[in-house]
């Protein structure tokens, strides 16, 4: 008999007992494990023949060549995954738009949110940032549905810190300085919060409903803010990130750079316990990056659109996602090095990574078999080390895996009228 069917049949009046305590000792560990969330975007969808690995649902392998190849030696890490379609979704904005919301509206269970933001709003009360997110050139083109993955709720964009400075400031500059000079800093952000909280107060008496749901979503994230400034930090044994260098953070030429400082940030975040969630935006769709230091001369999204007559610009465009799959390997193996503070192993042991694309083929412009990675380690709720070909499956079941991995109940994430429940096959 299985140990829940077991202890199933006890009934609920020996809840309480020795037994069932000793019974439950096993799941109640597991429980106390926190699990961390990683969104990783990168631009413009992709060429399934580069991209493609190998082999078999065990035995893949990335070719010679091949778009993922630097990361063959985290085979036993990865999930691959094939086949996932954006359900009457098509284009670069509506891709990015449904990418992490599926589609979702205030009515539906995810309430409209990307997942990121959804496992946060569950997750993160006990730290001290719900959630953190990451750019690298985001802003280029202001804030609108092309260039924003994350929703705090319908239509309210999550923009992420695009400076590496200003991200190292937000988190760790309370720990260095001049005493007095940072309790002044503090008290000075403070106050231009009460202010700007004021004024919000008062314009929501003089809005329709509409609007008081988008204010109270601005006055949510200025109760995170100040929860930020005020919160003590523990960074007990957690080794602090390098002040990241002064750069223009939006000239093409520092977009390496810029990506690497924001992935060491990230990893120190996460390894001090102060989110459970964070994100890395490299661009958005329609990227306008020129990977110089890739060897290419056009920018990526018209790279993305090469068609296979162009053999010389598709191995442009295989160069460019070549370098987006090493600066992949470069976070897990980040995440591999950093040892977990709180449940013991490794940073990755216990760390989902997503990554994720708007577009599937990008020469088409749909969003059919749009390709996923996903990655993580012995206690990041997926079996890893394998390559999975779906026909068809909507990504919201992708979606709704992401939560419950993360001990997030929801039966289906984004619209239900085009998906419910899980992914097969992940766990």
């Amino acid at each position: 008999m299985r140990r829940r069917d077991f202890t199933a049949s006890l009934g609920l009046s020996l809840l309480a007992s020795p037994l069932l305590r000793l019974l439950g000792g096993e799941a109640h560990a597991a429980t106390l494990r926190k699990r961390r969330l990683i969104v990783v975007f990168t631009p413009n969808g992709t060429v399934h023949k580069h991209w493609r690995p190998t082999g078999g649902e065990k035995d893949f392998a990335f070719p010679a060549g091949s778009m993922l190849e630097p990361l063959n030696p985290y085979r036993s890490n990865l999930l691959v995954c094939e086949g996932l379609d954006f359900v009457d979704v098509d284009n670069h904005d509506a891709g990015m738009a449904n990418m992490l919301t599926g589609g979702g509206t205030a009515r539906d269970a995810s309430g409209g949110l990307s997942v990121d933001q959804y496992v946060a709003s569950k997750l993160g009360e006990g730290s001290r940032f719900k959630s953190l997110e990451f750019g690298v050139q985001t802003s280029l083109w202001g804030a609108a549905k092309s260039t924003r993955m994350s929703y705090s709720a319908p239509g309210i964009f999550v923009s992420p810190e695009d400076v590496p400075r200003n991200a190292y400031q937000r988190l760790f500059g309370a720990l260095g300085g001049d005493t007095a000079a940072a309790d002044k800093q503090t008290r000075r952000r403070k106050s231009m919060l009460d202010m700007a909280r004021t004024d919000l107060n008062d314009l929501a008496t003089r809005v329709g409903s509409e609007e008081k749901q988008r204010l109270e979503q601005h006055l949510e994230a200025l109760r995170q803010t100040e929860k930020g400034l005020v919160t003590p930090i523990s960074v007990d044994g957690c080794a602090l990130p390098e002040v990241p260098l002064a750069v223009n953070a939006q000239a093409n030429e520092q977009f390496p750079a810029v990506g690497r400082m924001q992935m060491d940030l990230m990893v120190s975040a996460l390894a001090c316990g102060m989110t459970r969630v964070a994100s890395l935006q490299w661009s958005h769709t329609v990227a306008p990056q020129v990977f110089t230091w890739a060897g290419s001369s056009e920018a990526h999204h018209e790279l993305s659109h090469k068609d296979d007559a162009n053999t010389a610009g598709i191995a442009d465009f295989v160069r460019c996602e070549r370098w987006f799959a090493e600066q992949f390997a470069y976070l897990l193996r980040a995440l591999k090095a950093r040892p977990d503070l709180e449940n013991g192993g490794t940073l990755l042991d216990s760390t989902l990574v997503v990554w994720a694309k708007e577009l599937g083929d990008s020469r088409l412009h749909n969003c059919r078999s749009v390709p996923f990675v996903l990655a993580g380690g012995t206690d990041s709720g997926f079996r890893f080390g394998r390559y999975l070909r779906y026909t068809n499956a909507s990504h919201q079941k992708l979606l709704t895996s992401v939560c419950q991995a993360m001990g997030v109940s929801i039966e289906a994430f984004g619209d239900p009228s085009r998906s419910t429940g899980t992914l097969d096959g992940l766990v």
